[in-house]
């Protein structure tokens, strides 16, 4: 992409943007594929069994370990010796993260609107829990929780799909004219049930696009890193073919001489484009062409960006995958060295001195020799000897990817030994104290982005005249349930204590998951 661009707002500069676009292709891609290389350890078939390996594919994480590891290119070495030897690897960030995202998103997470009036507080609670079911549901955040803990941040973009108008231009960032037979009355005159087939209707029209971080340039204000002026996508898509025309008065013999031999498509085989929104236009260009444009309708740009854990002075967050890293090539490099030895010295080797026909003869059981040299003996060697020092920094690579991670085995269910009666919550939550608290730092600046997502859904909505509500309607509540295993019956007890103190019912019901 190197025509000049036009953007969409005079605070963006176009060669800034060219340079911001230069640095996501060269930098920011290849870092964010690895990142995702060493979640999920993908799988690539060779389709050959080459250099006396048995395993004719490569893994992503292989990209970390030494050249006397995994040899150069494949290749034997000038000896003739295969440079490839075996690779073991463990891939022990990927069951981390997860388990960090079935504690944050394991369970259902209930939303309930903060409205003073109980009929609309009980309207908005059921159509922002549509909203969220339309676009996964409980998958949806599991999915975000998952990007942020490889990536680090997640970006979301709020938009509004309503039915096409042919009088309207189509604005994909903003909304067009609503269709009159789905606006809601006056909510003081009329109540929208949260059985009315419309409720569902208007769901629908709300779309949560998750951004692919490989594809996001933010565009930050210089005397504010905390605010967005702009928001830039760009991606490639793959180019239509075009058959080559024909002349139409050449002779079926001439266009079987000329068949094969067509003049092929010089152009690049996709297509780039770029989308840029900001608080008072948007843009589509492709191939260096804008192809569409219009105006932002809402005012603001519909972004609702989280960190995975919280990082002043910076746009994206820690990822749990990148800090993991150092110690995961650690790991593989030590337990491909240990194959490697266990596959040497896993048989013994014997060494026969002044015996006739030794090498010939092979070892088993019931084999005798015999000779007349009163200094001929069998001397035994090899064998997997056992290499303290080695079992000891495995160790303490494990224990340090726990540390840095605050996932333990534990808390995957991986338990070795007795440690002791885990049968209470007390219990349970001194043993996974840094994975809890992890969760709680997860659960601030999720739980924010899903307020944000909530109230852009409502402020689309109102815009468009689908559903009017108010700014201080748009105030929602998160009842996060507990991470830990609970007794059913100390959960009712401690319910009934809390209705007991004046905590409305409601309430004690959704905390119990026996919401509207």
């Amino acid at each position: 992409m190197d025509q000049p661009l036009i953007p969409a707002s005079s605070l963006i500069d176009p060669d800034d943007l060219q340079t911001r676009l230069q640095t996501l292709r060269q930098v920011q891609r290849p870092r964010y594929g690895r990142l995702w290389s060493y979640y999920a350890n993908p799988m690539r078939v060779t389709g050959q069994v080459c250099n006396g390996s048995d395993r004719p594919y490569r893994q992503g994480q292989e990209w970390g370990l030494p050249t006397r590891i995994t040899g150069r290119g494949g290749r034997a070495d000038e000896s003739g010796q295969t440079a490839r030897k075996e690779i073991v690897i463990e891939n022990d960030i990927a069951w981390r993260v997860e388990t960090s995202v079935d504690y944050l998103f394991g369970q259902t997470v209930s939303i309930a609107s903060d409205s003073p009036d109980p009929d609309r507080r009980a309207v908005i609670t059921e159509l922002l829990r549509r909203i969220i079911e339309h676009n996964g549901g409980i998958r949806f955040l599991q999915q975000l929780s998952l990007l942020g803990a490889i990536y680090g941040f997640i970006d979301v973009l709020v938009k509004l799909e309503t039915p096409p108008d042919p009088s309207a231009s189509s604005d994909p960032a903003s909304a067009s004219s609503p269709d009159s037979t789905l606006q809601t009355p006056d909510p003081g005159a009329t109540v929208i049930r949260s059985l009315d087939p419309a409720l569902e209707r208007i769901a629908r029209m709300v779309r949560l696009e998750i951004v692919e971080p490989a594809r996001a340039v933010p565009i930050l204000s210089p005397r504010d890193w905390r605010e967005v002026i702009g928001y830039v996508q760009h991606y490639e898509l793959p180019r239509p073919r075009v058959a080559p025309r024909r002349q139409n008065n050449a002779g079926w013999l001439d266009r079987l001489r000329t068949a094969g031999r067509e003049s092929p498509d010089r152009r690049p085989t996709t297509i780039p484009v770029i989308e840029i929104i900001t608080p008072d236009r948007w843009q589509r260009i492709e191939d260096g062409r804008i192809v569409a444009m219009g105006i932002n309708s809402l005012g603001r740009i519909p972004l609702v960006h989280m960190q995975n854990t919280a990082v002043p002075f910076a746009y994206e967050g820690n990822s749990d995958v990148e800090a993991l890293i150092p110690l995961q090539d650690e790991l593989n490099t030590r337990l491909s060295d240990r194959a490697n030895r266990i596959a040497l010295q896993s048989f013994k080797m014997y060494l026969g001195k002044r015996i006739n026909d030794f090498a010939s003869l092979p070892v088993g059981p019931g084999r005798m020799w015999s000779t007349d040299d009163d200094q001929a003996q069998v001397q035994e060697f090899g064998g997997d000897a056992h290499c303290p020092s080695e079992e000891s920094h495995l160790t303490d690579l494990r224990e340090a990817m726990d540390k840095t991670s605050g996932v333990s085995p534990i808390a995957a269910g991986a338990i070795k030994g007795r440690i002791g009666r885990l049968t209470s919550a007390a219990a349970l939550r001194i043993t996974l104290l840094s994975l809890l608290a992890r969760t709680e730092r997860k659960r601030t600046t999720y739980g924010a982005a899903i307020e944000a997502m909530c109230e852009l859904s409502l402020a689309w909505l109102d815009h468009a005249g689908l559903f009017p509500n108010t700014p201080s309607e748009r105030r929602i509540e998160l009842n996060w349930p507990s991470p830990l295993p609970q007794n059913d019956v100390e959960k009712l007890e401690e319910a009934e204590i809390k209705q007991r103190l004046g905590i409305p019912r409601e309430v004690v019901l959704q905390e119990l998951g026996y919401g509207s």
